[in-house]
């Protein structure tokens, strides 16, 4: 893809796009002990060089064959074409997440699977945009005027910061405005512990150890999923019982699912809901204030482009069409850090990839993270360069570009996620920049996520007579 757009922006002058650290690439796959104990710290630093170039990858680690799907064509084959045969998620994240999310659409497939779709895709589709977005706006105006309470060069942690914006809005929006603001808090810890001290490798089913066989978790994991489970169980019975005053995702569900989900059920769903927009939602956001304070061209874009939109409001549904740089900048940061960077699935029977047998039981992947860097989809793969996504530039491969993931367990809240960055890049720029703070190092590092590490601080530096959201006006 070509990248386009002017060689530099505002009278500043042209320089090469930024590219940001990423993991070594080692020259081979390491051996299967330390493939285990790295990719339990950071599941990037594994690939091989090799990877970011071959269609198709094939491997064994102790008793479970392993295949990488790593082009678009691959990819349609396993996740669109052969979906029957590779609709189970993987041991490694069944085990590691059923506890938390049980029966739900994330983790369950076949007949279950399909009726909670059926019932959960209309929930959060681009057509209830008018209904989903009026929370957005809402929390991001009151970050506005809280950040507006901040002194120029105040150090903030981004990441939890947008944690904590993104939590509040998947709480409104799941529970309601008033149950929503109680929510936020306590399931964000709940699922930074779990995330925190969960093991992602399942090593058990590397060895080809059934899968009735229970798997070990720790203390603190079973104590955060006991957390989360009693503050969801509470804010559904407040929702469920109560009479109806205000939309939420909660109400949309039991209407889509009268009769067919339980208590337990709508507690799963709303959890997968809240991983979803929550954790991806934070992680985009954050890795788009880091980008963006390296990008001075990228950052006076896009502010510029918010001004002219806005005028100093905060962005709301009608916005999000004219803010084209914007959109371009969360599609770029998604592209470079897609926030669920490994897909993965597990073989209900024997078949075949790209002509090569797959047999039962084996694990096929496919990796964001890989096919968003690949030099033959890519110009400057590894460049953060938002023009190759504005209009008129040629869109990536429909399979080559996955950051929602693909075929029919695509997210079903994409758009959603989307315009929620939308807004809040173009809303918060109006007000602040985002510096990196002096002697931070910035690593992706993957667990369940794609994260910058534990935390990211910057400075918040304000314009000189910035107004302060709210100033001069009355009510």
């Amino acid at each position: 893809m070509s990248e386009g757009g002017p060689p530099g922006y505002g009278g500043l002058p042209f320089v090469p796009p930024f590219v940001p650290p990423y993991p070594p690439r080692p020259e081979r796959l390491p051996p299967w002990r330390a493939l285990i104990r790295e990719g339990r710290r950071n599941s990037l630093a594994v690939l091989p060089r090799i990877a970011y170039e071959r269609d198709l990858l094939t491997t064994r680690v102790l008793s479970r064959d392993i295949v990488l799907v790593n082009s678009p064509a691959t990819v349609q084959e396993a996740f669109v074409d052969k979906h029957e045969v590779f609709q189970r998620k993987s041991p490694q994240f069944r085990f590691a997440l059923v506890p938390l999310v049980g029966d739900s659409m994330f983790a369950s497939d076949g007949a279950l699977w399909r009726e909670r779709r059926r019932l959960m895709a209309p929930v959060t589709h681009a057509s209830r945009m008018a209904e989903l977005l009026p929370p957005v706006t809402e929390t991001v105006a009151e970050c506005r005027a809280e950040w507006a309470r901040l002194p120029s060069g105040t150090l903030v942690d981004v990441l939890a910061a947008m944690g904590q914006l993104a939590a509040a809005i998947i709480c409104r929006s799941l529970f309601g405005r008033a149950l929503g603001r109680q929510a936020a808090g306590a399931i964000v810890a709940g699922f930074a512990e779990y995330q925190a001290v969960v093991d992602f490798a399942d090593p058990m089913s590397l060895l080809g150890l059934p899968d009735w066989l229970p798997r070990w978790r720790g203390g603190r994991a079973r104590a955060a999923i006991r957390r989360m489970h009693a503050v969801v169980d509470e804010l559904i019975a407040g929702v469920l019982d109560a009479a109806p005053e205000e939309p939420s995702l909660i109400r949309a569900m039991r209407l889509a699912g009268e009769g067919s989900m339980d208590r337990a059920a709508f507690r799963n769903e709303a959890i997968v809901l809240f991983i979803a927009g929550h954790e991806t939602t934070a992680n985009l956001l954050a890795w788009a204030w880091y980008l963006l304070s390296q990008d001075p061209a990228s950052e006076a874009r896009l502010r510029a482009e918010a001004a002219a939109v806005l005028g100093g409001r905060t962005a709301e549904l009608a916005d999000v069409p004219k803010l084209v740089f914007t959109r371009a900048v969360a599609e770029e940061t998604l592209r470079l850090y897609p926030p669920v960077p490994i897909l993965s699935r597990q073989a209900l029977a024997d078949s075949s990839i790209g002509g090569r047998p797959v047999r039962r039981g084996a694990v096929v992947v496919a990796i964001p993270w890989l096919l968003h860097r690949r030099p033959a989809l890519w110009a400057q793969p590894d460049a953060f360069v938002p023009a190759r996504f504005l209009p008129g530039q040629p869109r990536p491969p429909r399979h080559g570009y996955i950051p929602f993931s693909t075929g029919p367990r695509i997210c079903t809240g994409q758009q959603f996620g989307l315009a929620e960055a939308v807004i809040a890049l173009a809303s918060l720029s109006q007000d602040v920049r985002l510096r990196l703070a002096p002697g931070t190092a910035v690593m992706p590092v993957a667990k369940l996520t794609l994260r910058p590490g534990d935390s990211l601080p910057m400075l918040l530096e304000r314009d000189a007579g910035t107004r302060i959201p709210g100033e001069g006006t009355t009510t």
